[in-house]
């Protein structure tokens, strides 16, 4: 989901922009991460994303908890996030389909970060774990760029597979600025987060 100067610079000032609704907001300021995200408001879903549910349901599947616990969700989860990243060749969308944003599962090329988070989440379900517990999630990374990582929501708090690292953090430990994340009780609805990176100090990132 890598963007261009134009996009990156769009998505500082609608972060800025939102940071200044969330300093209004009782409470907002203060928040210091938690072990789970907060979802806030149902949203749209990103813009590649339209029509996800139709091509995979399972992407969209909820259903109950599963049976694993933290420790053992995460074992799950570091197996499939090294593997996953260690087989697919990254490449962007508008080099393999020819369009700036279009999310799938890797292709014969490779794929962009959304598509490494599906097939996280392919695999993971395929474990065991449920659709509920594994949230397609976008952020803008440490320099401001869009990108999308899959959530695991464990017993012990949330924690972020990407395809930039193959070491799993939890959510606060990874600098990134949480947007929007899958309906954890609804997979085929997103909510809005604000959550992290630039909004763990609204007020001095609103001034930079």
């Amino acid at each position: 989901m890598r963007k261009t100067a134009n996009h990156r610079r769009t998505m500082r000032l609608i972060a800025a922009a939102v940071i200044g609704i969330a300093t209004a907001v009782p409470g907002v300021a203060a928040e210091r991460h938690p072990a789970f995200l907060k979802a806030g408001v149902t949203v749209s879903a990103p813009k590649g994303a339209v029509g996800l549910c139709g091509k995979y349901d399972w992407a969209c599947r909820g259903g109950s908890g599963g049976t694993a616990s933290a420790q053992q969700a995460l074992a799950l989860a570091d197996k499939v996030n090294r593997e996953v990243n260690r087989r697919v060749r990254p490449v962007s969308d508008s080099a393999q389909y020819g369009r700036e944003e279009y999310w799938a599962l890797p292709g014969k090329r490779g794929g962009d970060c959304e598509d490494y988070a599906l097939e996280k989440k392919r695999q993971l379900m395929q474990m065991g774990l449920s659709g509920q517990q594994l949230l397609l999630t976008t952020v803008l990374d440490r320099k401001g760029g869009s990108h999308a990582v899959l959530v695991l929501r464990t017993g012990a708090g949330d924690y972020v597979l990407d395809n930039l690292t193959n070491q799993i953090k939890p959510w606060g430990r990874t600098g990134y600025t949480f947007l929007r994340m899958q309906d954890p009780q609804r997979p085929h609805q997103w909510r809005a987060l604000f959550a992290g990176g630039l909004f763990s100090n609204p007020t001095a990132s609103a001034n930079n």
